[in-house]
């Protein structure tokens, strides 16, 4: 009997005696009901001779009938990485961290197998395909790790990766990079789109079948987008975005995760001995001033995931130096910044059309929520008006067209978050408890600015 891309028989699960044609009873061993449908696959069998010619055919089962796993968290023993991948790192799993060259992402990963080895009774394995041996060990010396339970392999053959990979089991693999690997079956240079879909898939399908964590480290192109193509950003369960400001602070979110929110955001400070995690993200954004708070400074709390922290935006008007204005916002969307500008204009009576705008976020964070709208305004205008915002102040608040301050979500912990780091003027909308709820833009400039 023959299929399009293989043959069946029929496999004995009790002592492995196979025939053509299906039979109720083993002819070898006697047992009933024993026979298993076994797909003999020419296309799975690899130049190496991995994978298995006989592929047992899989049938569809009762959802309601598969018990779903516990314990499948593994922490990373760090506890910012945990917070970005959920809670720590799922079992049979796949992690794709992308960042630019230089970033940390080999240091952060080195610190982290070194935290799984020190906790794990089973091995972990390193694969470098960009650094020698001793590279990694003076790095490992550098920050102080303890590297006698951390098998390493530098290799760029995959067929050697997957070799140590069956031998050793290892609970927490690591790949570095992606992108260095390559495999005889497609081709003998590594980087391809046709070598990072075939090793990818292989490192895949093994992770799937065991009882291990496996991080990929992705290359970047001059956008900062992960380099290859987009189905290697499908195939993996989780993808992590590695990023910086212009000091030595790092960020870590999760662009994909299907274990856990995309909305958490990670923290580190790079230092010589590696990065350490930042607790309290408060005292990286906000300026401690002795003095006044100068014009076009506002604050305002953001929520991050399970976490809300205070933010400082900072906003610059001067006379366009060319018959049109322009807007230079990098951590925040130039298009929001525009529309705000225009809503105050039209509202307030407030021209921004003959300015250019700067608009920044203390300590380089990326902003995008819709709450930040009213803080932006409040910037913006004092930055026009050369009126500085009250230093005691928080603002928050989505801004629409109409000029109303529209309610935004978990407003409690917002306000909350607040008071307890000394701020007693909290302007908000009206449907929350703050005591300055204010439902326009007209009556949020009169709560910030009057005297």
């Amino acid at each position: 009997m023959a299929k399009k891309n293989g043959s069946i028989i029929y496999k004995c699960s009790k002592c492995g005696y196979s025939q053509p044609r299906w039979l109720g009873r083993c002819p070898d061993c006697g047992e009933w009901n024993s026979l298993e449908e076994i797909i003999i696959d020419k296309n799975n069998v690899s130049a190496a001779g991995h994978g298995s010619e006989q592929v047992t055919k899989q049938k569809p089962v009762s959802l309601a009938a598969i018990k779903a796993q516990e314990n499948t968290r593994l922490s990373t023993g760090i506890e910012e990485f945990d917070r970005v991948l959920g809670g720590g790192a799922t079992k049979n799993s796949v992690i794709l961290l992308g960042g630019e060259p230089g970033i940390g992402k080999s240091t952060l990963l080195l610190q982290t197998i070194s935290s799984i080895s020190s906790n794990s009774t089973k091995s972990v394995l390193y694969i470098s395909g960009e650094e020698s041996a001793p590279q990694i060990k003076e790095r490992a010396e550098r920050l102080n790790i303890n590297t006698s339970l951390i098998k390493l392999l530098c290799t760029s053959r995959l067929e050697d990766c997957l070799d140590a990979l069956d031998s050793l089991n290892p609970e927490f693999v690591i790949i570095d990079s992606i992108q260095t690997i390559y495999s005889v079956e497609a081709g003998i240079i590594p980087g391809t789109v046709n070598q990072l879909k075939y090793c990818a898939n292989e490192f895949i399908m093994w992770a799937k079948n065991h009882e291990s964590v496996l991080i990929m480290t992705a290359h970047v192109t001059k956008d900062g987008n992960i380099a290859g193509p987009k189905s290697l950003e499908h195939m993996v369960d989780t993808v992590i975005s590695f990023e910086r400001n212009s000091d030595d602070v790092r960020f870590l979110h999760a662009q994909k995760n299907r274990f856990g929110s995309v909305d958490e955001i990670g923290i580190f400070n790079m230092t010589e001995k590696g990065l350490i995690s930042i607790q309290d993200p408060n005292q990286l954004f906000l300026t401690n001033r002795k003095e006044s708070q100068p014009a076009g400074v506002a604050c305002t709390p953001v929520f991050e995931g399970s976490r809300v922290f205070l933010v400082e935006i900072q906003a610059l008007t001067i006379p366009a130096k060319a018959s049109i204005s322009r807007i230079y916002s990098e951590k925040i969307d130039s298009g929001r910044v525009a529309r705000i500008a225009a809503v105050i204009e039209k509202r307030c009576g407030l021209c921004f059309s003959d300015q250019d705008i700067y608009v920044n976020v203390a300590g380089g964070i990326k902003l995008s929520e819709s709450s930040i709208d009213a803080a932006i305004a409040a910037a913006l205008y004092s930055a026009r008006t050369d009126l500085p915002v009250k230093k005691d102040t928080v603002i928050f608040g989505e801004l629409s067209l109409a000029g109303e301050v529209r309610p935004v979500s978990k407003t409690k912990q917002r306000i909350k978050a607040s008071e307890a780091l000394g701020y007693t003027n909290v302007i908000s909308p009206e449907d929350s408890d703050a005591k300055l709820p204010v439902s326009d833009i007209k009556k949020l400039i009169k709560a910030i600015f009057s005297k």
